[in-house]
């Protein structure tokens, strides 16, 4: 049935009971799971801070990318612990809905398991949640736990 599931993980309740629903699927459908957290840049006022005071903070993109590594990894041994053998993590930066349909659509997966809610933000409220992004774009099946 599905051979590649995308599990987009923000660390958040609802990427996590996505993630054990895309476990139980693979293991049904013997699909290989894939988990993707994305990250956003910072601002361009938090860039022209960082221009006038540059040892204060430290490098936010490096920040944001080391947290988002360690959200990937918990994902990954929270499949593990599900029961797949040899789950895949990957971290990227970007927009948040766009990263996720080009990264299925690039590496060719056939389901993207998403949580209906996330961490959120401001802007996941005024705009709409990420779930809502992803299956307005995708050509992916997606699957909203």
């Amino acid at each position: 049935m599905f051979k590649s599931i995308l599990v987009p993980f923000d660390g958040s309740q609802g990427a996590e009971a996505a993630l054990a629903k895309a476990a139980e699927l693979a293991k049904l459908c013997g699909a290989e799971l894939t988990l993707l957290t994305v990250y956003r840049h910072h601002s361009l006022l938090e860039a022209s801070m960082h221009m006038v005071r540059p040892d204060e903070p430290a490098d936010l993109d490096d920040i944001m990318r080391s947290h988002a590594k360690e959200v990937a990894e918990r994902g990954k041994s929270l499949a593990v612990e599900s029961g797949i053998s040899e789950p895949r993590a990957f971290v990227k930066a970007g927009p948040v809905a766009r990263t996720i349909t080009g990264f299925a659509k690039e590496y060719g997966h056939d389901l993207i398991v998403i949580g209906s809610r996330g961490l959120g933000s401001l802007e996941g409220v005024l705009l709409g949640s990420v779930s809502h992004k992803v299956t307005s774009l995708s050509e992916t099946p997606v699957l909203v736990i």
